[in-house]
């Protein structure tokens, strides 16, 4: 099953619980949590304003604690607190843990038993001017074969950077799990559009 991630944007946006509220309505399986800088108290508001029954669709970036309280999706670490985590964080079951590489050797390394990782950037971002794709999709194609060949755990791996309509074809083309977007979807005039627009691809 193909993982079509929302990431939300950075800082607040106007009206955000009802943006949000309406992806979830219409079909998103996934929304990432993502705040850098947000106190735990502001990021806790922002979960109880969205619907208690879309709680497990819902993975956070950081604060394992609240996680765990609201019965959320899943934790995603970022790159500091992977650093200094040294065992996999307490979670409830069917709860997943996620993080971010930005390279194929990062993955290849990695003992830890993720569920899913975001591999960026893939493309040239969308959301951060300059941050160029670093990675040659035929590498990359035979690079997932031989993860998916290999009896051992591997997580799963999802594409991230520079996602559009287009680009996502060639993504499910090079055999990843899933895509994940930000800019598209919060750089258009309608967010919910862009989404389905994405979906239907």
């Amino acid at each position: 099953m193909f993982r079509l991630v929302v990431i939300t944007a950075p800082t607040a946006l106007p009206d955000e619980p009802r943006l949000l509220t309406e992806l979830l309505e219409a079909g998103l399986a996934h929304l990432h949590l993502r705040k850098p800088g947000w106190p735990a108290e502001q990021l806790e508001t922002l979960i109880q304003a969205l619907p208690a029954q879309d709680r497990a669709r819902i993975v956070l970036h950081s604060f394992p604690h609240l996680v765990r309280r609201y019965g959320l999706g899943g934790l995603h670490l970022t790159a500091s607190q992977r650093a200094a985590t040294t065992r996999r964080p307490a979670l409830l079951p069917n709860q997943t843990l996620s993080t971010s590489f930005h390279s194929l050797a990062e993955i290849a390394r990695t003992r830890r038993r993720y569920d899913y990782v975001f591999l960026s950037p893939l493309f040239d971002s969308i959301s951060k001017v300059g941050y160029a794709g670093n990675f040659d999709l035929t590498t990359v194609q035979a690079f997932l074969q031989k993860q998916a060949a290999n009896l051992t755990h591997h997580p799963q791996v999802v594409a991230l950077g520079g996602i559009d309509s287009q680009r996502i074809k060639l993504v499910r083309q090079a055999g990843f799990a899933g895509a994940a977007v930000l800019g598209t979807i919060w750089q258009s005039a309608d967010p919910v559009a862009a989404f389905r627009a994405l979906r239907a691809e």
